[in-house]
């Protein structure tokens, strides 16, 4: 491996063009891995893309991180490496006994004598851009409530304290995207988003389906918070968001509505989510998408002999709890005649609230039971409020 790190030292900066690692051992877990260098706040990192099952996972590192990261995902992981820079092709094979090989091809190019080449800051500006061509808010380009709530500045720079909040956005939307054309559009599209805090999302997706996809929507934000409703409205107003309004309620007793097309929630809390669920698939919604938060109810209710060793565990029962919370709210939702899908919301660095469930009522679908739920209900002695509410108990 000492030969794979000198390779590495000398091609991980900007001159990088790609890594691909593929040929799993395991491709249960990881088939394959792409990795490119990326500018992000003025530092060169190397962007991990990672392909698991159908999900994409992307993670960022330094070019120290990377060189150790590469070297173990070929010692254990995959059998084959592809790297390409500007000066250098190289490719490392991995027999079965664990060897590896490593054969280098010099371009005989030198990018930074060559009339042609780009100049160093053009290279930089060029990197900084391929962590924002995918984005639909751009950087650079103001976006009125992205000022409003401090995202951006008036001359549309993303604030160095909120570029999360940028990315988390602009992921949300991608989700949007994706079940656009299972809204209405012959009519007015009814959303409501229930427990929107200070609704950053809330007006993201107002902005991107009536601003962007000029669709004839009305939007209702739900939360408990006052101040924050009050905010939201004045915030609405000052833009010019007429079909957006907020109201103070609970989720549990919100009866503003018995129809919507698209229901949100958002990090509600615990069974806060369970309700919306109930709300959004009586009320028929075409589209749910929920992100979960602090779910409480089965951590407090698996008893299950066999998993003893495991779960005895407090932060490990406590995962294991949101995830099945999670698995069955699925489940259920299928069981209601929705194509439902569980996906990474944002990267666990920022927040471990990151699986989204993301339902789509389905025309010819029927509401399906399925007995595999209630063995595993059986086995755990769990009863989520989800089924309950669903069966109207």
């Amino acid at each position: 491996m000492e030969e794979l790190k000198i390779l590495l030292q000398k091609i991980l900066n900007k001159d990088l063009q790609q890594i691909i690692l593929s040929n799993s051992r395991h491709p249960e877990q990881t088939q394959k891995v792409k990795i490119r260098p990326v500018l992000i706040r003025e530092e060169l990192l190397f962007q991990e893309t990672a392909y698991r099952g159908t999900q994409v996972f992307h993670e960022n590192f330094t070019a120290e991180q990377l060189t150790d990261r590469i070297c173990t995902a070929l010692q254990e992981q995959f059998r084959q490496g592809e790297f390409s820079a500007k000066t250098l092709q190289a490719t490392a094979l991995v027999s079965k006994k664990g060897k590896l090989t490593l054969k280098v091809k010099n371009s005989g190019k030198s990018p930074r004598t060559e009339g042609a080449a780009a100049s160093e800051e053009e290279e930089l500006q060029a990197l900084a851009h391929n962590r924002t061509k995918h984005y639909i808010l751009e950087e650079g380009k103001p976006v009125d409530f992205l000022v409003g709530l401090g995202v951006q500045t008036p001359d549309g720079r993303v604030t160095r304290a909120r570029f999360d909040k940028f990315r988390q956005i602009n992921r949300y939307l991608e989700f949007i995207e994706d079940v656009i054309d299972e809204l209405p559009k012959d009519r007015t599209i009814r959303i409501i988003d229930f427990g929107c805090g200070k609704s950053y999302l809330t007006f993201a997706m107002y902005y991107y389906l009536h601003e962007l996809q000029h669709r004839d929507i009305q939007v209702t934000g739900l939360d408990l918070k006052t101040d924050v409703i009050k905010h939201c409205n004045e915030l609405a107003e000052k833009l010019g968001y007429d079909r957006l309004k907020f109201e103070r309620g609970d989720i549990s007793t919100y009866e503003g509505t018995d129809v919507a097309d698209m229901v949100v929630t958002l990090h509600a809390c615990d069974l806060a989510t369970d309700y919306a669920l109930d709300k959004a698939v009586k009320w028929g919604a075409r589209v749910i998408l929920a992100v979960p938060c602090c779910q409480h109810e089965l951590n407090r209710q698996i008893k299950c002999d066999p998993l003893k060793p495991v779960l005895k565990y407090g932060i490990i029962k406590e995962r294991v709890a949101a995830l099945l919370t999670d698995a069955l709210r699925a489940n259920l939702l299928e069981q209601q005649g929705y194509e439902t899908q569980i996906l990474e919301f944002i990267d666990m660095e920022h927040t471990p609230k990151n699986l989204l469930i993301r339902a789509v009522k389905k025309n010819g679908m029927r509401p399906k039971k399925s007995a595999d739920i209630g063995t595993v209900e059986e086995l755990l002695h769990v009863a989520p409020t989800l089924e309950k509410l669903l069966n109207n108990e």
